[in-house]
């Protein structure tokens, strides 16, 4: 087994990121995820990307992180992709029928301070937005379009279409009913998360990673990345730039019990762009899938246009045989007292 550890000081930033404060709110999250393939045939060889890192932010400070691989490859080479994600690319030129992957995760959260977490009806700064940050959805569509000269403005990358998700006319159509002529996108943006949550049935197993934002508009029905993907669809079918925000979320276990380790999973939200928003340099976050704006029970790993950028773990083998079973466990635990989360 090799294992890789690094400190917070060596975390890559994300894109909109600053020096982190020292902690004085919020919460103090350890993550645990485990990957394990064991295959049908030996694998002869293979190359692996991971993406499990957590994202330094301005609200998130990776105390800690260490990358476990077995077998252990000969090296781990880490760079930071194009969207300010840390990815640990790996090679295993040995014969071997398993591979097991574990991050180990410290991270300090802070939340939004117009949110802290708020759910179901908008929060003030959502509901009566300072004039100065009630910028109209169509303003904003109109600064993101392209006109020669304008300054680059990196948001503009997060406006087209991607692998997962289209810009359709479909998705436009369902995004009207929530982006009225001259709303606050702020209050657009919540009432379609809110629209998203209540018109989807959260569905396990009826569909899978390779599904698109207009099958899941159509089936309406499906887990956290098909909710994530149909609210940045609507957003970008409207010229907005929304980006796939991936992470975990701290649950709760039901009263009496014990955390169980393991029974976590992967979370995906949603990041939307207002320039005139207040924090973390423009971006909203909100999550469709459970109705509410993340707080300091969420942690962020990955930033893309869709989750063909933000892949926990990929890879390409050569043997194997024709089956190969996959187990994933993840356990989000709080190391102190719960925040305003």
């Amino acid at each position: 087994m090799v294992t890789t550890t690094k400190s917070a000081a060596k975390a890559p930033p994300a894109p909109d990121a600053a020096a982190p404060a020292a902690p004085v709110a919020g919460r103090l999250l350890r993550v645990t995820h485990d990957t394990e393939y064991r295959y049908a045939a030996r694998v002869e060889s293979a190359q692996h990307q991971a993406r499990l890192q957590p994202l330094a932010t301005p609200r998130q400070q990776v105390l800690s992180f260490a990358l476990d691989i077995d077998p252990a490859p000969e090296s781990v080479c880490t760079e930071v992709d194009a969207f300010g994600n840390a990815r640990a690319s790996f090679a295993l030129n040995l014969p071997h029928d398993a591979l097991l992957v574990r991050s180990r995760s410290t991270v300090h959260v802070t939340p939004p301070v117009w949110s802290r977490g708020a759910r179901g009806a908008p929060p003030p700064a959502i509901a009566q937005p300072d004039p100065a940050q009630a910028t109209a959805w169509e303003a904003v569509r109109d600064r993101l379009r392209f006109r020669a000269g304008q300054p680059y403005d990196a948001a503009s990358e997060f406006v087209f279409a991607s692998p997962h998700v289209a810009c359709d006319p479909e998705l436009a159509a369902y995004a009207a009913a929530s982006f009225t002529p001259q709303r606050p996108l702020v209050q657009a943006a919540w009432d379609l998360m809110r629209r998203v949550h209540a018109d989807f049935a959260y569905t396990p197993n009826s569909t899978d990673i390779t599904t698109s934002a207009l099958d899941a508009l159509r089936l309406r029905k499906g887990v956290c990345q098909d909710f994530a993907h149909v609210m940045i669809g609507a957003l970008r079918s409207l010229g907005l730039a929304a980006r796939y925000v991936s992470g975990y979320l701290l649950t709760q276990p039901p009263p009496g019990q014990p955390r169980l380790i393991g029974a976590d999973a992967s979370h995906a939200w949603v990041d939307v762009y207002d320039p005139a928003w207040p924090e973390d340099n423009g971006w909203l976050q909100l999550d469709p899938t459970n109705d509410r704006a993340p707080g300091d029970d969420y942690v962020m790993l990955s930033i893309g246009r869709d989750y063909a950028d933000v892949t926990p773990l990929r890879g390409v083998i050569r043997g194997g045989g024709a089956d190969q079973e996959l187990k994933v466990g993840v356990t989000v635990e709080p190391l102190e007292a719960d925040g305003d989360g």
